[in-house]
């Protein structure tokens, strides 16, 4: 089950801040860096979020969310994609993208993933995005930002 999820209620915050650090250590292991600023949020900064969020359940257990903005009319950018390294692997990540994607079917799409995270990259691929280009981050660690063109 997918559903919106309400950052005021602190419980469900803190479960996500718990998912959130964990697979974003997975993701900081991969590209050697652990900069990466979701891994460093605490709870207030979390509670704080203006993006938009859907929460992945597995029965009770919230496993995994994506966040979203609208930068225009046109664009939904992904700001994170994250699921619980216990749940890994098991179609969760794509179906938060997939719902995004009937829930706001925007003609761009954008995310940005660490360059070096293979498991995200071949997500993003697969599901029709393109690499814009790569930034160097900090020395030696890049991220790749991709969009995705529908109905064009």
């Amino acid at each position: 089950m997918i559903r919106p999820l309400d950052l005021s209620d602190r419980a469900l915050a803190e479960r996500l801040l718990t998912i959130q650090h964990a697979a974003y250590a997975v993701e900081a292991e991969l590209i050697g860096f652990d900069g990466i600023p979701p891994l460093q949020e605490d709870l207030a900064g979390l509670m704080a979020s203006t993006e938009e969020w859907l929460g992945r359940y597995d029965g009770d257990a919230l496993v995994g969310a994506v966040a979203y903005e609208f930068p225009d009319d046109a664009t939904v950018e992904i700001s994170r994609l994250i699921v619980d390294p216990a749940h890994a692997r098991r179609g969760h990540g794509r179906a938060l993208l997939d719902h995004l994607d009937q829930l706001e079917p925007r003609p761009t799409s954008l995310v940005s993933t660490g360059s070096a995270n293979t498991p995200a990259t071949t997500l993003y691929k697969a599901r029709g995005y393109t690499e814009l280009d790569q930034l160097e981050v900090a020395p030696g660690v890049r991220i790749t930002r991709f969009r995705r063109l529908r109905g064009l």
